[in-house]
């Protein structure tokens, strides 16, 4: 089973698709392109609200003249110790300074969520068992200070010189 959840909750009837050659985004869907292909269309066109599917090795800069068009930014994380995505998120919100969407898709594990909603993703589509289960019964582990800073503050702790804190 695969599953859409946002910090409010599980979300139904998600529109976007993965398309590949195989699977294309049909009535009332849209497509999440990979890198190359978004590019393609986007320089075909003039559309907005469009949707990228971004591999661990794509180079996020690529998308900055694109920015502006983008509702939906996937990132893919294939396999749980593949932290490039977690980079990626973070150079999208602090350097390109982009507002919209940015979604994991792929190995999302329960205890990746928190870290990842600090990194500034902020929906997942979840197919780990474990994971879905313990989203639909609120159970979200976390530690609430961090010493780094994030895209997404932790709660206020004391201040020290030496920290950077965020």
């Amino acid at each position: 089973m695969t599953r859409i959840w946002k910090e409010t909750g599980f979300i139904d009837n998600d529109a976007w698709v993965v398309e590949t050659e195989e699977v294309k985004a049909g009535e009332g869907e849209r497509a999440l392109l990979p890198l190359e292909d978004f590019i393609k269309a986007a320089d075909e066109s003039n559309d907005v609200g469009m949707g990228v599917l971004l591999g661990p090795a794509d180079d996020v800069m690529a998308l900055e003249p694109y920015l502006y068009r983008l509702e939906v930014v996937a990132l893919t994380f294939k396999a749980f110790s593949d932290g490039r995505g977690f980079s990626q998120a973070s150079l999208l919100r602090d350097r390109l300074d982009y507002k919209n969407e940015i979604r994991a898709t792929g190995d999302v594990l329960i205890d990746q969520i928190p870290l990842m909603l600090r990194t500034g993703i902020d929906s997942f589509v979840v197919t780990n068992e474990v994971a879905l289960r313990r989203l639909e019964e609120g159970r979200l582990p976390g530690i609430d200070e961090h010493y780094q800073p994030a895209a997404r503050t932790s709660a206020e702790t004391g201040r020290y010189s030496w920290r950077r804190l965020g």
